[in-house]
């Protein structure tokens, strides 16, 4: 790993609107490389919405389709790495996927494993947990509620992974028109990813960088207008280094595109990989048969 400066955005992406979307990822990417970013997150399922009821007919192959490649053109533009949400359709199965391109074209791409509430509806799960070496970093992602399972983190580290990409459109908290809601339902969003997400850099000795969805994407009419299955994200960017400690932060004020600019240090890394209890040399794993066991009898 080499010291890089990195990006994470968080922004609202309306449901079913990719042309937008792409303008948007087109103009932070600008914005991220004037401040000699290298790599930018952008959230989960950012092109094509939060499962968007015609999430089956807006879907597109990856790489081929037209989002990739546009996607593709804007990273040589900016001569920067992108990592962004989308529905990925293959063989007429969708999955909620993260790609990931940079200045010489696509790199590859995760499918999210452990789908939350309806987006069973919508998607399959995917089975390969890749790492990707962009020169910079060697990388693994880990979408959504993915990061409530320690397991996935800790396999992308012991396959390389030096940073952790954390792409979120997360439902955590509805919010009314006040501001005082908007404020709890905000700081409720920044709890959360400030509890969980320093463990998973932590006990991986990684960088963690984390990119939420922000704001009101639509209405679903399959659900109550004040559902919490309704895609309202509310938002937040976050950079931990390898000890869990906040690199870089939102506010936690107000549901607002944002994004953050943070460097991830090699020293921060190398010091936390060189301490005598480095997790990853001292763990046990011929102990660990039980997490691998089923759970349900048939």
């Amino acid at each position: 790993m080499q010291s890089f400066r990195i990006a994470a955005v968080s922004i609202n992406a309306p449901l079913g609107e990719p042309c937008t979307m792409l303008d948007a990822v087109d103009r932070y990417a600008a914005q991220a490389a004037a401040k000699q970013a290298r790599l930018a997150l952008f959230p989960e399922l950012l092109i094509h919405g939060h499962c968007t009821p015609n999430t089956w007919e807006v879907a597109e192959s990856v790489p081929e389709g037209r989002s990739t490649r546009r996607l593709c053109e804007i990273a040589a533009q900016h001569r920067i790495c992108l990592s962004v949400g989308l529905s990925e359709k293959e063989r007429d199965i969708v999955y909620n996927t993260q790609v990931l391109v940079g200045p010489d074209g696509y790199i590859g791409k995760q499918r999210k494993i452990h789908l939350s509430r309806d987006e069973t509806l919508f998607y399959k799960g995917g089975r390969e947990l890749p790492v990707f070496d962009i020169g910079l970093c060697k990388l693994g992602t880990v979408i959504c509620y993915d990061n409530s399972f320690p397991e996935l983190a800790r396999i992308l580290a012991l396959r390389g992974a030096e940073v952790l990409l954390m792409p979120h459109a997360a439902r955590l908290k509805t919010w009314d028109d006040t501001p005082q809601s908007e404020c709890a339902a905000r700081k409720h969003a920044s709890h959360y990813y400030r509890t969980m997400m320093p463990c998973r850099a932590r006990e991986n000795a990684c960088f963690a960088v984390v990119a939420d969805q922000a704001g009101r994407a639509g209405y679903v009419d399959r659900y109550p207008r004040e559902s919490p299955a309704q895609p309202h994200h509310p938002g937040g960017a976050f950079v931990f280094d390898p000890q869990g400690e906040v690199v870089a932060a939102t506010q936690d004020e107000r549901i607002v595109d944002e994004m953050i600019v943070a460097d991830l240090d090699v020293a921060a890394f190398n010091t936390v990989r060189s301490d005598p209890n480095f997790t990853l040399r001292t763990r046990r794993p011929e102990l660990f048969g039980e997490l691998v066991k089923e759970q349900v009898s048939w």
